[in-house]
């Protein structure tokens, strides 16, 4: 369906934005075909390379073809946008305001969606700034009161954040100090052979108490079975289902894992929370790694102090969110309650190179520090 929807987009923007443009057939028809390359960005990828979800391109031409496709889409957005304007101009002013008026909105929407689209595309490969939150847990231990740790979440390591970004992304980490590293999903993009050496970087990740992680969809989309020794040969904990015991001075911290929604899709366990706090304390302050933010509120009546989540990259679009939200269970970007238990929705530290923009959603390295509650 994706690809269908892209094609009836692509068709009205032929006859609502190329086809009324006061040029000549050939300009028109060049124009045309940019929009058809664009639109059909995915669909080329699963024509070449199998998949949608990691297209192996040199990162100038996935840079151009994000940039492009992103355009494409604020594109529509704007034309759609004209067409309710020209309707108003129209019934306002007649027809002869409607021609005159018409053609500037298009000019001027083709490039603010270009303008924006490039502004988009270069905030979102960025190497993140540090985002700090303070999480006040009712019942915590004060052995953990200022324990510090630090959520990456949606990496997407591809030929859009290849090996030199990651690098960055753990050296920026790396500055914290941390007392703890978790990873909530989305790792990768691409197979376990066109990505070895750019997720090598991540073994480089040192906290007190290591490098905790779980698998995203998109790892099961690479096959999960090859990349779990991957990432745990990169010295990640991996959690399927299961938690972690961590002995922070003479308190304990719970971390649980599960695995994402996905798995099942490829013969792998979906999540299953009562696995993963099979055996905990009630009284053990607990986090969860969930990357979906969908089932927080059965996740809080279990006994979940904190969950740690992220899939949705904030939005990526300000605009956008609330839509993102609604497909989320009402969560999109950044820090929720929920009941008793805090929530919180990484904006993502990359994005999925399939539609690489972030305008008004920044990417974040997030640095959590844990308080009582008062």
């Amino acid at each position: 369906m994706f690809h269908i929807y892209l094609t009836i987009a692509y068709l009205y923007m032929l006859v609502r934005f190329v086809y009324p443009l006061p040029l000549s057939w050939m300009s028109r028809g060049l124009i045309g075909f940019v929009l058809l390359v664009a639109s059909k960005y995915h669909l080329l990828s699963v024509l070449f390379y199998g998949n949608m979800w990691s297209p192996e391109l040199p990162f100038a031409v996935v840079l151009l073809l994000g940039w492009l496709f992103c355009s494409f889409v604020l594109l529509l957005v704007f034309t759609l946008v004209t067409d309710v304007v020209s309707l108003l101009v129209r019934i306002i002013g007649g027809r002869d305001a409607l021609n005159a008026v018409g053609i500037k909105l298009r000019i001027g929407a083709a490039a603010a969606a270009a303008g924006f689209g490039g502004f988009g595309v270069y905030q979102a490969i960025q190497v993140p700034e540090i985002h700090r939150v303070e999480l006040a847990i009712e019942g915590l231990p004060a052995e953990l009161d200022g324990f510090r740790f630090v959520q990456l979440s949606d990496l997407h390591i591809s030929r859009l954040f290849p090996e030199p970004w990651v690098r960055a992304v753990v050296e920026r980490t790396n500055t914290l100090s941390a007392d703890l590293i978790v990873i909530t999903g989305d790792f990768i993009d691409g197979s376990k052979e066109a990505r070895q050496a750019d997720v090598a970087p991540l073994t480089d990740l040192r906290s007190l108490h290591g490098v905790i992680g779980i698998p995203g969809n998109h790892e099961y989309y690479f096959d999960y079975a090859k990349w779990e020794p991957v990432l745990e040969g990169l010295g990640i904990r991996m959690l399927i289902n299961e938690h972690e015991l961590i002995q922070h001075k003479s308190a304990e911290l719970t971390i649980a894992g599960v695995t994402d929604a996905a798995a099942t899709n490829y013969g792998f366990a979906g999540p299953d929370l009562e696995k993963a706090l099979e055996g905990v304390s009630p009284s053990s302050t607990t986090i969860l790694l969930s990357h979906r933010p969908e089932g927080a509120v059965i996740n809080e009546a279990a006994g979940v102090d904190v969950q740690l989540s992220g899939h949705t990259h904030g939005g990526m679009i300000k605009a956008l969110s609330m839509f993102v939200a609604n497909a989320n269970e009402g969560f999109a970007s950044r820090g929720y309650d929920v009941g008793k238990m805090r929530l919180y929705v990484s904006n993502g530290t990359g994005l999925w190179m399939g539609f690489p923009i972030r305008l008004g959603v920044p990417s974040e390295i997030t640095e959590f520090t844990l308080r009582p509650a008062t």
